[in-house]
């Protein structure tokens, strides 16, 4: 997969200081207070940042954690995890494997068939509805 490259410049005059904040600077949405939270349809959730296909609403589920939850990416390749040691805790971040874009963060705690809980922010989403 090819890299998107961008200045933080660039993605600033793209994204809004919110969609910045997250998905470049690696912040948080408040819990319950994303779009895509309690969502239900179908569809496939792209990249704000670079409409790389990241999930499919069929793997999402209601994790109770105020964020969109899905046990599995759309391909192995979709996304890349990473070590995060940041707030005193350790957990592994997940990023657009395109463009690097901050996504969330992946727990073992989820439902099978993989146990996995990926945890989203909705601001870093887009839906493509089928």
């Amino acid at each position: 997969m090819e890299k998107i490259v961008k200045t933080q410049e660039e993605w600033r005059e793209l994204l809004s200081d919110e969609e910045f904040y997250v998905c470049r600077q690696k912040g948080t949405e408040r819990p319950f207070s994303g779009k895509y939270n309690a969502y239900k349809g179908s569809g496939i959730f792209v990249c704000k940042c670079c409409a790389n296909p990241l999930f499919d609403a069929a793997t999402k589920f209601d994790s109770g954690t105020g964020w969109p939850s899905f046990y599995a990416p759309i391909s192995p390749d979709a996304v890349q995890e990473h070590k995060d040691l940041s707030h005193g805790m350790i957990r592994t971040e997940v990023t657009c494997a395109k463009c690097d874009a901050h996504l969330g963060h992946v727990f073992p705690d989820g439902p099978q068939p993989t146990g996995l809980r990926y945890c989203i922010n909705s601001i870093c989403l887009n839906l493509k509805e089928r």
